[in-house]
């Protein structure tokens, strides 16, 4: 544990209890002077993902002694990719399904005991994320039996749905459109990144926006995304953000004196 969900637990947001919390997070979607929203669920869940294909180990030139983990893990990763597209309804949410690791083996001629692939699910509905947990636990260990192997999958449920509170944004999006000025405020897509903004907003009416830190004149689309070795940060950008959050603030607190 740590981060948002912590602070919760040790009562950050208690004695006294805020009425509504604000936040920002800078992105290579959008160019300086430009500030994004999105009511509702803004950024997805994450939730890691762990299976274990458990086979018995023999020799590569007698496959037929052991049951081999590898292939039956190659029909785990293939079969995964029909949860999303062939089981969600993608009309009413996005969702991602992605693997990112797979181990097994230690030697070319060997058929390990063992396979351990690791992912993470995204996903922007409750309902929706529980459905797919169970659809990729179903077929993984469906998929594992038929090929006489055992299987133990491990899902955790991390970060919620970022979902900004509709009245709240509502009730802001002036604040921000004269911060950020006629052409500065955007309404952006979902975005199936995510962020642990989202325990605070479990407990107190939220907003979570973004801020463009692409220098003027670069296409956004063009340049590095956040978390790349090569993202850039123009630093003149971050005083919108400062702006924005004290502005958000006060009109805020007057709104309610």
């Amino acid at each position: 544990d740590g981060g948002a969900k912590m602070m919760v637990a040790e009562g950050a947001l208690e004695k006294p209890v805020p009425k509504a919390i604000f936040g920002l997070h800078v992105t290579s979607r959008q160019n300086v002077g430009q500030v994004g929203y999105r009511p509702g669920p803004a950024m997805a869940s994450a939730d890691q993902l762990k299976i274990t294909v458990h086979g018995r180990q023999t020799h590569g030139a007698a496959p037929w002694f052991g049951v081999d983990p590898i292939v039956t893990a190659a029909q785990v990763v293939l079969g995964l990719q029909t949860v999303v597209s062939r089981g969600i309804d993608l009309t009413e949410e996005p969702a991602v399904l992605s693997l990112g690791t797979i181990h097994g083996g230690v030697r070319d001629n060997i058929i390990p005991d063992s396979v351990e692939m690791r992912g993470t699910i995204r996903t922007f509905n409750e309902g929706m994320r529980d459905d797919i947990h169970e659809r990729v636990t179903t077929l993984a260990e469906a998929v594992s039996r038929g090929s006489r192997a055992g299987c133990t999958v491990c899902i955790t449920k991390n970060y919620p749905v970022t979902i900004n509170d509709p009245a709240l944004t509502e009730a802001m999006v002036p604040t921000l459109q004269r911060v950020a000025g006629p052409d500065g405020l955007q309404l952006v897509p979902k975005v199936t990144g995510s962020e642990d903004f989202s325990f605070f907003q479990r407990v107190v009416p939220g907003l979570f926006v973004f801020l463009g830190i692409t220098p003027a004149g670069l296409d956004p689309k063009k340049v590095a995304p956040n978390h790349s070795p090569r993202f850039f940060v123009d630093e003149s950008g971050l005083l919108l953000g400062v702006r924005s959050l004290a502005h958000l603030t006060c009109d805020y607190l007057e709104a309610r004196a």
